[in-house]
Parts: structure tokens; C-alpha cells; sequence
């Protein structure tokens, strides 16, 4: 699985700079990102509409089966992601405060199984959102880029042949890597939160799938040929970087 740059990631730094200035597969290549433009991620602000909430890990979190400290541990989600080691970025879907007073965040996860949700702690996290939304369509071999649910790209994709399928769900961007000239999949790629469902490891990782360029790979775009990842454009991929962050929500259906 290939990779491309943090995109709305630049943006969200700065944002983390703000609020926390108090305290402070396939093997890839990390360059420097390209500068996104400034509404890819941002604080969160109260009364806005068609955006999808986000929270910012300032270190590593206990994921549990509940919120509850009593509930069962799933596993322990890292603060920084492992190629680019930006910042975690997970999409919020739910919260609640516990008899104690804790609040408590129910989270999208990255890995296996594809779809795992688990709650963390609010503590040690920093609000943000995205109001940008990414539909992969395996049947019509085509992914479509929507802002605050409105259309506004659509390009051709090679998905998963029929032997290593593009996993369906609910997914979203983990991290955003720029891929070396050479690198399987340049320029660009977004690395979701899916695994295969058929390929449990893949040229040395762990079976990961991204969207990502044409470079070094190729491919007829509209067809399926992939072992599972979104293959695009490089201009296509080259668009999406600088607006796409991690955490922006992906759904790929049939």
C-alpha cells in the first residue's frame, strides 16, 4: 500500500501550536508535505454544519470496550502515525461523561478489524474537524471528493481485482505520505484506516490500503486491478493531497 503528504495536517499543527503551546502495504519513502490551503482542517467551532468532528491525540491512548475504566481494553492506539509520525487523527462518534466526571470520546480506529470503534479518554486530545468527505464506488470504479456534502470532483480509479477486492465500510485517512520518484504509487498517497480482507501482510506491511498515484505501477484507470488499494490520477492525487487531512472520512461501497 502506497502513501502521500499530510495534507490538512500543516493546518492542524498550527492549530495544535496555538492550543497546546503551554505544554507543548508498502515501505515508503517521507518528503517534505506540499502547504495545504487553510480550511482543510481546522478548530473546531461551534455552529457549523456538514463537517465530521476529529480529535487530535497528544500522546498514546487506552482504547476501551465501553466508557467505563471497568470495561474491557481493546488495545492501545499510538499518539503518532508510523510513517510520517504526525500527529493521530481520529474521527468522533459519540462521546459521554461518566459518573465520574471523565469525559469519554467514541472513536473510529485504524487496523484490524476494519470498522473497530472504542472509546478514550477526552483528556490529552484537541478538537478539530473536517468538512471534506471521500466516496469509493468499486462497481463504477470511481471516486468522488465531496465538501460539506456538496460534489466536488470525480475522478476514474483502478480498485481491487476480484482476487484481493477493495474492502467495503466506513473507513478514514490515517496519514498523508509524499512518495519518493520511484516509490510504488508517486507522487502522492492518503493510507486509510482499511486492511485487506484477503492480504494480511503485503510487501512488508501489514496489508494497509491506501488511494494513491499511478507511478511505478500503472494501471487503466476504470478497471480492477489493484491488490486492493485506489489507484488515481497523479494529477488526481495531486489535487486531493493538498485538501484531503487525516481523519477526513472515506466510504467505500459496491
Amino acid at each position: 500500500m502506497p502513501a502521500a503528504p499530510a495534507a490538512g495536517l500543516s493546518v492542524l499543527a498550527a492549530a495544535l501550536a496555538m492550543l497546546v503551546a503551554a505544554s507543548t502495504g508498502c515501505t515508503t519513502t517521507q518528503q517534505p508535505p506540499p502547504t495545504p490551503p487553510p480550511a482543510s482542517v481546522a478548530v473546531a467551532v461551534a455552529g457549523h454544519v456538514h463537517r465530521q468532528a476529529l480529535v487530535v491525540l497528544l500522546g498514546s491512548h487506552v482504547v476501551m470496550s465501553a466508557p467505563d475504566e471497568r470495561s474491557s481494553t481493546l488495545h492501545v492506539v499510538e499518539g503518532r502515525r508510523p510513517i510520517t509520525v504526525e500527529r493521530t487523527v481520529l474521527p468522533v462518534i459519540g462521546h459521554r461523561s461518566g459518573k465520574d466526571g471523565v469525559r469519554w470520546l467514541r472513536v473510529l480506529l485504524p487496523g484490524r478489524p476494519n470498522g473497530q470503534t472504542g472509546w478514550i479518554r477526552k483528556r490529552a486530545t484537541v478538537s478539530a474537524f473536517t468538512r471534506w468527505h471521500i466516496v469509493v464506488d468499486t462497481s463504477d470504479r470511481r471516486v468522488t471528493v465531496y465538501n460539506q456534502d456538496r460534489r466536488v470532483r470525480v475522478f476514474k480509479a483502478v480498485v481491487g481485482k476480484p482476487a484481493t477486492p477493495t474492502p467495503h465500510g466506513k473507513f478514514f485517512v490515517e496519514e498523508a505520505v509524499q512518495l519518493g520518484a520511484h516509490d510504488v504509487g508517486a507522487p502522492f498517497a492518503l493510507a486509510l484506516s482499511a486492511r485487506s480482507n484477503v492480504l494480511q501482510e503485503y510487501n512488508g506491511g501489514p496489508g494497509q490500503i491506501a488511494l494513491h498515484g499511478l507511478g511505478n505501477v500503472g494501471g487503466v484507470l476504470g478497471s480492477a486491478a489493484s491488490h486492493g488499494c485506489v489507484r488515481l490520477g497523479n494529477d488526481a492525487m495531486r489535487w486531493l493531497v493538498v485538501r484531503i487531512g487525516p481523519g477526513a472520512p472515506v466510504t467505500i461501497k459496491t
